[in-house]
């Protein structure tokens, strides 16, 4: 079985000479396997079509794909119309427990929302939805009970974004006043408390930081009276000591309601979940929901890219982790080297770092928690902003990614990229930059029209694609998904090693950290208040300084050597403090 897929706002038929119906053997033979609607896009026969592929290669704006479907895969649960996205299968929110979703970006999640929350009926594949036969189908199944809830009024959703930095552009008052329209369950005092959002509860949205509004959009999902709750991506700009914070909530919240969470961070994704669906597919052309399965099989069934109940293999390769933090090598000669410098701001916050040294061909991982400066020290480093105390003292090409990006022009991607490098086009740019970020159907798009996590792999493309010596990204995890970050992580490391470059980057991801970086600056202090930065050290002493200040350990899963959360507490957790293994257990 196979289906054909027509991304309608790419297809321009205007500026093309309808290739697609033109090199097709079955259209050249006097079949209509592919015939044009009245808006002048085209329609393709998914029961004529052959699969030959001649269509996909000859479309000047990479609009088709045509896809061969796994043969265990029936009807859809949902189809957008002829040569739409198809979704099969779909979660199951469960009382009492969290439910994960585990895939990439793309895949369906947003489509099973709105079908779980009765926005969406599903179609199986034949036009119309109709609820009557929806339960018809389901009958028989929790989901026949949760979707008769549905049509009977008795469920609520109450929904978290993705996109928390869209928020400003749809709300322009106080913190405050947001929040207080939410409190349905009359918590928000505690929610308050609990996120530590007393200092920000005055303050107007438009003057939050990503981490603030990240905090504030999961209270006021927490806070509304519903019966199913459905948070998209928690992570984003909190730093490790606030992800375990908000799982552990949303794991309170689930003792007496449905909880669903889609999560990139995999460490969090463990502690939190209950259960997971992992989900798989061609992103824009079809989504799979698997059955639920339990969370450490998910996670390490997703990273091997096999599923062994559906047998399928998801990914060619397994995305592996280093056994061994990576061993200092003497042997790298010191490529760039700063000076101590300090920042003050007013009364308020304070910096200080010492002074240090980077290697060519190394990545540098910096981590911290939030609000103690990692992102004014990249920024002093790439002389966005002036120390008010000494120099940085930096004689070499910086290249700096910023935490928060923003689009502003809109101009087609291809010419943005083509404006600030000159390697754009050339056989390494495509082969080691473009095509592992997935830039290239992204190229015809306009800026301002990207998604968070596209417009993020176009600003790390951008970033690395200029003449410089060392280059700084700030978090260049948010908005990606798992595949992404363990791509992201395989382009800088090569980059910097083939190129003799060395790289600086701030993320807040262990899993990320872990595969990326050699080193590690470790920054301390308290929050908000003053910071200081140390290092560099190795990773195995770094990360034990890091996690220490934090009181959290860290285990390694016995099968795929993916970093754990150790239970505060627990047998582990305990043993590991005890012998001062925050990260690495002296069994590895």
């Amino acid at each position: 079985m196979r289906i054909a897929i027509l991304n309608k706002d790419r297809c321009q038929p205007r500026r093309c000479s309808k290739e697609c119906e033109k090199y097709c053997p079955r259209v050249r033979t006097g079949d209509e396997t592919i015939v044009f609607e009245e808006d002048g896009k085209p329609v393709i026969s998914e029961e004529l079509c052959v699969g030959c592929g001649i269509c996909i290669n000859k479309c000047p704006f990479k609009a088709i794909m045509i896809i061969g479907l796994p043969e265990a895969l029936e009807e859809p649960t949902h189809r957008y119309g002829p040569n739409g996205f198809a979704l099969f299968g779909l979660p199951v929110p469960r009382v009492g427990k969290v439910t994960g979703i585990l895939g990439p970006n793309g895949i369906g999640k947003s489509t099973s929302v709105q079908i779980l929350s009765g926005a969406l009926v599903p179609n199986f594949g034949k036009g119309k939805g109709d609820w009557d036969a929806v339960l018809e189908h389901y009958a028989g199944t929790a989901l026949h009970d949760y979707f008769k809830a549905v049509v009977d009024g008795k469920v609520r959703i109450s929904q978290k974004p993705q996109y928390v930095d869209m928020i400003p552009k749809a709300f322009k008052g106080k913190t405050s006043e947001l929040l207080e329209k939410t409190d349905e369950r009359g918590v928000l005092d505690e929610l308050v408390d609990y996120l530590d959002l007393r200092g920000v509860i005055g303050r107007k949205i438009t003057e939050l930081s990503g981490g603030e509004l990240q905090r504030v959009a999961i209270a006021a999902c927490a806070a509304r009276d519903a019966q199913f709750y459905f948070f998209d991506e928690i992570s984003p700009y909190l730093d490790i000591y606030q992800r375990i914070n908000v799982a552990r909530l949303v794991q309170e919240l689930a003792k007496e309601r449905a909880v669903m969470v889609v999560e990139h961070d995999l460490a969090i994704l463990d502690m939190l979940a209950d259960v997971v669906h992992v989900t798989y597919g061609e992103p824009g052309g079809f989504g799979v929901v698997t059955y639920p399965k339990s969370v450490r099989v998910g996670i390490n069934q997703y990273l091997k890219g096999y599923l062994p109940e559906e047998n399928i293999r998801i990914r060619p390769e397994a995305i592996k982790f280093e056994v061994h933090p990576p061993r200092e090598d003497s042997a790298l000669r010191s490529a760039v080297t700063f000076n101590g410098f300090s920042k003050q701001y007013g009364e308020g916050f304070s910096l200080k770092a010492t002074g240090g040294s980077l290697r060519e061909g190394e990545v540098l991982g910096i981590v911290g928690p939030n609000g103690i400066g990692k992102s004014t020290f990249v920024k002093i480093l790439a002389g966005e902003i002036k120390p008010d105390v000494g120099e940085p003292g930096i004689d070499v090409k910086i290249s700096y990614k910023p935490q928060y990006i923003k689009a502003d022009t809109p101009v087609r991607v291809q010419d943005f990229l083509r404006g600030i490098s000159k390697q754009f086009g050339t056989s390494y740019y495509e082969v080691e930059i473009a095509k592992p970020l997935q830039l290239e159907r992204l190229y015809d798009n306009i800026l301002t029209d990207l998604s968070g996590g596209e417009l993020q792999r176009v600003a790390i493309a951008a970033c690395l694609s200029q003449e410089a010596d060392l280059y700084i990204l700030d978090e260049p995890s948010a908005h990606l998904d798992v595949e992404q970050r363990s791509m992201v992580t395989k382009v800088l490391n090569r980059f910097a090693e083939n190129n003799q470059k060395t790289a600086m980057v701030v993320d807040h991801d262990i899993y990320m950290i872990d595969m990326l970086s050699q080193r590690l600056l470790v920054f301390e202090g308290k929050p908000s208040v003053y910071g200081e930065a140390h290092g560099p050290f190795n990773m195995k002493d770094g990360m034990n300084k890091f996690l220490k200040n934090l009181s959290i350990t860290f285990r390694r899963d016995e099968e795929t050597r993916r970093p754990r959360v150790n239970n505060l507490g627990s047998r582990l957790d305990r043993e590991q403090k005890e012998s001062g293994d925050y990260y690495y257990a002296a069994a590895d």
